[in-house]
Order: C-alpha cells, then sequence, then structure tokens
C-alpha cells in the first residue's frame, strides 16, 4: 500500500498526520478477539497493529523502508495519546500503548487535526525586494562642520561680468561613481535565494512555510563564499565552533581504525564510547541544527524526494539559510554518518540493530524537529536525514543556477549604473564651456588692473579648480598670460639708492 504522496504546501506535517490516519483506519484488518470471558468485534491487538503500521509506513513513500518497528511503536503511543485509537474500554491516553496481545479498537469520532490558522503577511513589501539604481546619491554634506566661506566675489564689476557671461549656472554637482556596497549584495543574495526557493518548492507562496524575517542575508552570503577547498564552511568566531574533544571524537570513528589522534588506549567497546560522546553533544543542543524556523521548509522537501536532482537542488537552497555553525555541524554530521556507514573495518555499533539504523536512529531528531514536537517528526526526520546521508556530497554545494542568477543581476546593475553616471558627467562638463569663456574673457580684459586680474584669478582657481586647470596645465602656461607682479624694494633698503649712484661715479671716474 503505497498510499499518497503529500505534495508540498504550509502545513504539511499536519497533512501527513491526517493522511497517515486515515490509511491506518481504513485499511488495519477489525476482527473478533475473545478476551475478559467475552467477545469483542471490530477490535485489534497491540501486536496486530504494530505488524500492520509497520508494514504501511515502509510500503509508504512519504516514510520509506528505514522506518524501524519501534518507531512504529511510538507513533502508535502517540494515536493512543491522540485518541485516534482506545482501548475496548473507551480508555485512552492514561497508560501506554502496547506491543503485545491487549485490545484496541477506533474511537466513533473524527481524530483528524485541524490545520493550525497563522497570520498573513500584511502585504508584498514584507517580501525581499530585488534592489535598484533609483536611489542615485550626491555626496553626502559633513555635519558638525564650519561652513567655507564664500568663494564669489563681492565686486559690483566680477558680479556683472559673471551674469553677463554665463548667466544663471547651477552649481555643479559631484557624482560619486558609486559601487555595488556589501549591504546591496547581501540583500541580492537573500531576495534571489527565497525567490528561488519558492520555485524550486513549486509553491505560489511562501505564507506558512517560511517567514522573510527570519532570511538572514549575511548567513547566506557567508555560507556561499567563506569555505574551505572541501566545501565546509569556515567560521570567523571560533568560539562558535564545536569543542576541541568532540572533532576530535568524529574524526576518530570517521578515520577508524586510523583516527586516534589523541592516542587513547584502545579497548573492547572502545569505539561506542566514542559514539556516545558525540551523540550526547548533538543531542543537547538547544535546537535541530536546520532550526525550528526552517521546520516547515525542509519538510516540504519530502516530496520532492523521488526526484533526485529535485530534492537536491531545494536541499542546497535551503541550507544557505542556516546559520554558519549549524551549516558546519550539519556538513561535518553528515558525513561523519556517511563514512560510518559505509567503515568495513568499524566493529558493529550495536548488537541488534544495523549501523546504518543506529546512525539514523540516533541523530535524525538532532537534524530535524519542530518547536511543539509535531507527532510524526521523528519518521519525517529519518525520511530526511536518510536522503541528506546519501548525498552529503552535493547538498551543499551552491546551486549554480542560483549563482549564476546573481552573477547576471549585480552585473545588470553595474552596466547600468555606468550609464547613469557617464550621463550625470556628461550634465556637468556642459557646464564648464560658459566657464571656460568667463576666464578668457577675465584674461583678455585690458582695462582691468593688473593687482585686480591676479585677485579674480585666484578666486576664480578656487571656484573652478577644473577649468583653470585645464585652461593652465603648467606654470610657463600661466606666466604667459597673467601678469607678474614686480617685487618691491624693502623700506629699510630704500635708502641705499641715491647716495650709492654718486659713489660709483666718483669711483669710476677716479679709476
Amino acid at each position: 500500500m503505497e498510499g499518497n504522496v503529500i505534495g508540498p504546501g504550509p502545513y504539511r506535517a499536519t497533512k501527513l498526520w491526517n493522511e497517515t490516519i486515515k490509511l491506518f483506519r481504513g485499511g488495519m484488518p477489525l476482527r473478533r478477539h475473545w478476551a475478559n470471558f467475552r467477545y469483542y468485534d471490530c477490535s485489534f491487538t497491540g501486536s496486530e497493529a504494530v505488524d500492520y503500521l509497520h508494514e504501511l509506513l515502509r510500503c509508504n513513500y512519504n516514510f520509506g523502508p528505514e522506518v524501524t518497528r519501534y518507531q512504529t511503536l511510538q507513533l502508535l503511543r502517540k494515536f493512543f495519546k491522540a485518541h485516534v485509537i482506545e482501548d475496548i474500554k473507551g480508555r485512552h491516553g492514561t497508560e501506554d500503548f502496547e506491543d503485545n496481545s491487549h485490545l484496541y479498537r477506533f474511537p466513533m469520532l473524527s481524530p483528524l487535526k485541524s490545520f493550525p490558522t497563522r497570520p498573513l503577511l500584511r502585504d508584498s513589501c514584507d517580501l525581499p525586494r530585488l534592489i535598484r539604481w533609483d536611489d542615485y546619491e550626491e555626496l553626502p554634506q559633513r555635519e558638525n562642520v564650519a561652513p567655507l566661506k564664500s568663494a564669489v566675489m563681492t565686486s559690483d564689476l566680477w558680479n556683472k561680468r559673471h551674469s553677463v557671461a554665463i548667466g544663471d549656472v547651477h552649481e555643479c554637482k559631484l557624482i560619486r561613481r558609486k559601487e555595488i556596497t556589501s549591504k546591496q549584495v547581501d540583500h541580492i543574495w537573500k531576495s534571489m535565494t527565497v525567490a528561488h526557493l519558492q520555485r524550486v518548492l513549486g509553491l505560489q507562496s511562501l505564507d506558512g512555510v517560511l517567514n522573510p524575517t527570519h532570511v538572514n542575508s549575511k548567513h547566506i552570503v557567508h555560507n556561499v563564499f567563506s569555505v574551505n577547498k572541501t566545501g565546509i564552511v569556515i567560521l570567523e568566531n571560533k568560539a562558535e565552533d564545536m569543542p576541541y574533544w568532540v572533532v576530535s571524537a568524529m574524526k576518530c570513528l570517521a578515520n577508524w581504525p586510523n583516527g586516534n589522534e589523541t592516542k587513547q588506549p584502545v579497548y573492547p567497546g572502545f569505539e561506542r564510547d566514542v559514539l556516545r560522546t558525540v551523540a550526547d553533544y548533538f543531542q543537547r543542543l538547544r535546537e535541530p541544527l536546520l532550526t525550528f524556523h526552517l521546520y516547515e521548509v525542509f519538510v516540504n522537501i519530502l516530496s520532492l524526494l523521488q526526484e533526485e536532482e529535485e530534492a537536491t537542488e531545494a536541499l542546497q537552497v535551503s541550507g544557505l539559510l542556516l546559520p554558519p555553525p549549524n551549516r558546519r555541524r550539519l556538513q561535518l554530521l553528515l558525513r561523519l554518518m556517511a563514512r560510518v556507514c559505509q567503515n568495513p573495518h568499524l566493529p558493529p555499533l550495536n548488537d541488534t540493530i544495523t549501523t546504518r539504523t543506529l546512525m539514523l536512529q540516533m541523530f535524525s531528531h538532532c537534524v530535524l524537529g519542530s518547536v511543539d514536537e509535531m507527532d510524526l517528526d521523528e519518521l519525517l526526520a529519518t525520511k530526511l536525514v536518510t536522503f541528506m546521508m546519501e548525498h552529503h556530497n552535493t547538498i551543499f554545494q551552491v546551486p549554480s543556477k542560483l549563482r549564476g542568477q546573481v552573477e547576471e543581476h549585480m552585473s545588470h546593475l553595474k552596466r547600468v549604473q555606468i550609464r547613469r553616471v557617464e550621463s550625470e558627467e556628461q550634465k556637468v562638463i556642459g557646464t564648464q564651456t560658459p566657464l571656460q569663456q568667463l576666464l578668457e574673457g577675465l584674461i583678455a580684459d585690458k582695462e582691468l588692473p593688473a593687482k585686480d586680474k591676479r585677485k579674480r584669478l585666484k578666486q576664480f582657481q578656487r571656484s573652478y579648480p577644473e577649468v583653470y586647470r585645464n585652461r593652465f596645465p603648467t606654470e610657463e602656461s600661466k606666466a604667459a598670460v597673467i601678469p607678474v607682479k614686480t617685487p618691491r624694494l624693502k623700506p629699510h633698503l630704500m635708502f641705499l639708492k641715491k647716495p650709492f649712484e654718486p659713489f660709483q661715479r666718483s669711483w669710476s671716474f677716479r679709476a
């Protein structure tokens, strides 16, 4: 019995819970049982329920063959507490469901859950918007700085010449050749990653699946660019990394029997103690590695696992949303699980179940879980972690489509920015022609005294340095047209001028 594959969408865990109950109630064989000196019709034993539901879950694509009998028993205990089933006396939730000959039945009332209500996004502004280049800025004005003394002349003649020569000339704007800032890059990555995730999941909206306010753009950029050669995230703050003893324990198991870096004495069962050390660390984390905020996102990916490429891409995109410490821990944990399962030299880590089953039971709930402890968390986590463990080498790669789209978008913005800046620069250059005419008129004015001309030219130089520099690129070019100031003799030397001439004549006559 394959059952229906639950498609992507909000509240998928609740849909899957209801679908599982329908399949269980619709297919569970019911018959007459004898107990306590009487017959009970339409009943079943605990063991019969475990047998049937276990096979149902293993054959259902939403869960898969990795489901164990113990996990099935745990689910039936949740059914019992939720009054999906009851004992033959009508009791439920007061004791645990047992895998034995105790008799149970289905209640008359519907046990299906209603969907939780969540507030809708108020409007489209809650979603991240792609950045545009409409926010061209002039250079910011400095605050708390004394204003510069005006370089405009007060002379009526200068004002008259200025207005006649160039008319009303607007103040030249300083155009900044603005590059894309890191903040803008972060915003672009966030908006395009969220949009790409929505397309990959096949959803018309992410409402009820992902709250955009929980998406940190810096996490995305860090996960894309701050990685080592093998793609493992590098943390800037080493205090956020796993303790050294945990990393050493993981290396010991992953590289067994050559991973004992600390040279600890190996004794029978040593590898099991090392595994318990690693498990204790991950099981004591405050929240699953995929975080509570992203629970619905990863649960929705379960419906894509039939299509390996689509599921891999969905995990690649959603994995970028993780905080870098979580992403790093998840990468190392999945790599450890895969190596342990594939290592033929590693002794059995459990006497009753396979190493693969042990890894999934021990770590799945450390990877995926909801803050409200949903009833199917363990089964859903096992299904997802199984796929992630098998594809751990590819699910942490940055999707090539997303990277290409981001790079193309930023390249387009740069081209637009260059065209806008060049246009503004041409406007500024266009105002220089009347200024050049003004400068030439000032230079050619023969009626203006040399002292006043030099003063006006200095003021022009301070007001329009670029125009002045283009007209006088060298000192020689300036000296050719600007009258040179004649040096005056200092007053205390002037008395030497008149006595000196007779003295020279007298000395020459005697000679």
